[in-house]
């Protein structure tokens, strides 16, 4: 299993929760030991620990273009 994370304020992320979502991320590293990522912005803080079953190579999370 994947694990996912993450932090929504609407009125802005205070500085000290920009990295909430990868220390969320390893706490749920048994879930996904194969990888952790996370995103970052003003409003949003995400993290995710991944166990890669499928596209093992070219599935990292999470995703952004």
């Amino acid at each position: 299993m994947c694990g996912i994370t993450g932090l929504v304020r609407f009125s802005g992320l205070r500085p000290d929760e920009r990295d909430r979502g990868w220390r969320m991320a390893t706490l749920l590293r048994h879930r996904g030991p194969d990888a952790l990522g996370s995103f970052a912005d003003d409003c949003a803080s995400l993290g995710h620990a991944r166990l890669s079953i499928i596209d093992p190579t070219a599935g990292h999370q999470p995703m952004s273009n």
